[in-house]
């Protein structure tokens, strides 16, 4: 006769809930079906090697101090899922949604997104989240984390944008009723 606690079996579920997060953002609509989306899953240690280079943001590069509350956040969860996308203009005649011209003018400057690269990953995030949602596991999308893991250079040179979303599974959400950073 065996008994596994809710406890013993949490980072497994943890994880088999990123896997479909990440499926959801793959499989999320994309503009001209051109996919700039990168996605990722995160373990233990790597989690606190980003929590611990967002407290040296804060002191080394003016990071908001709210770093820090997102790092003590993301040490605390149970998983993390990375969404980025690399900026890639999809050609389009005419646009001009990103401020420029068109997409000729846009490739002259390769740090400036295109928007419907950043449209799509705000829809792969929203598809992941939907997914943690309805396995009713504590999450938050964050910036900070991304800012983290592009410096940190986790996901390749080329991936420009990037969010992070922590998840929880525990009696309270650590993402709820945050303190603003001090």
């Amino acid at each position: 006769m065996s008994v596994a606690f809710e406890e013993e079996v949490r980072q497994e579920a943890a994880t088999a809930v990123a896997k479909r997060m990440v499926t959801a953002a793959r499989t999320a609509p994309k503009a001209k079906g051109k996919d700039t989306m990168v996605a990722a899953i995160v373990d233990a240690e790597t989690r606190k090697t980003i929590a611990s280079h967002m407290r040296t943001m804060v002191e080394t590069s003016g990071a908001g101090k709210f770093f820090q509350r997102d790092a003590d956040n993301l040490e605390l969860s149970d998983g993390l899922v990375l969404l980025g996308t690399r900026i890639d203009p999809m050609g389009l005649h005419p646009c001009g949604l990103c401020g420029f011209a068109d997409c000729d003018e846009k490739r002259q400057h390769p740090d400036h997104p295109c928007s419907f690269n950043t449209g799509d990953l705000g829809i792969a995030v929203g598809s992941a989240v939907s997914v943690a949602m309805d396995a009713r596991v504590d999450n938050r999308v964050m910036f900070s984390i991304g800012m983290a893991v592009r410096e940190l250079n986790l996901l390749g040179n080329d991936v420009r944008i990037v969010y992070g979303i922590p998840l929880s599974i525990g009696s309270k959400d650590p993402f709820f009723d945050r303190k603003p950073g001090k």
